[in-house]
């Protein structure tokens, strides 16, 4: 077990919109760009919607949630991950006590950004060795935002 406050590790599973919260999520965020269809911010439950953290328009479109595409959408969102540091710091923070649900509307659990969110985020972490360097301040910021939503 890993002791209480050892920044390297954490647990990231990942949800559907549509599934039903449950008491071992963590903190949950909402890693689509878009919101989901037909469900209420009251049943997400979530504590923050991180949509800028999501594929761009245009690869979301191209991939189209097509498995056959999935290396090569894997390839380019981790090409664009790569420059969104401060938002996968910021999704980091919220694993501070060791577990974080990253919440996806897409049907496949397999195939989906929250895949690529969190290998980009395990990768992160693992280079650096901490979470994140602003767990704080972006939370409280992105809270305020997913409640008036």
């Amino acid at each position: 077990m890993t002791p209480p406050g050892n920044s390297s590790r954490m647990a990231v599973r990942l949800k559907r919109a549509y599934d039903p919260p449950s008491s071992g999520d963590g903190p949950r965020v909402l890693v689509d760009r878009v919101w989901p269809r037909g469900v209420s911010k009251e049943k997400l439950r979530i504590a923050a919607w991180l949509g800028d953290l999501g594929p761009s328009t245009g690869l979301r479109k191209w991939f189209a949630h097509d498995p056959a595409k999935w290396t090569e959408f894997r390839q380019r969102y981790l090409g664009e991950l790569a420059v969104k540091r401060r938002l996968l710091d910021e999704l980091a923070g919220y694993a501070r006590d060791g577990t974080l649900t990253l919440v996806y509307g897409a049907r496949d659990p397999a195939h989906n950004q929250a895949v690529v969110i969190r290998e980009a985020l395990e990768r992160m972490i693992q280079s650096t060795g901490r979470r994140s360097r602003s767990a704080g301040s972006g939370r409280r910021r992105r809270h305020q935002q997913a409640s008036a939503s």
